[in-house]
């Protein structure tokens, strides 16, 4: 993990759910974004780090980072 900072536009906070639920938030808070535009997500659920790289392949947003933190899996998001 890098110390290199990410801006983001907007956050949604996963904490405590499970799949599919940060998936959905996330997909409804990249559908208010502009292109271009960085979402942060921070979520609990060990298995969304499989499900966040299959969501950018599928969507074609782009997965820009990816880390994990003690028990949280904090992901950034660019919209296409």
């Amino acid at each position: 993990m890098s110390d290199t900072t990410v801006h983001f536009d907007r956050e949604v906070d996963a904490r405590g759910l499970n799949c599919p639920l940060p998936i959905l938030r996330a997909k409804k808070a990249l559908a208010e974004l502009q292109s271009g535009q960085v979402l942060r997500i921070v979520a609990t659920d060990p298995g969304s780090q499989r499900d966040f790289e299959a969501f950018a392949r599928q969507t074609g947003n782009e997965l820009l980072r990816a880390d994990a933190q003690a028990a949280e899996f904090v992901y950034y998001l660019r919209r296409r």
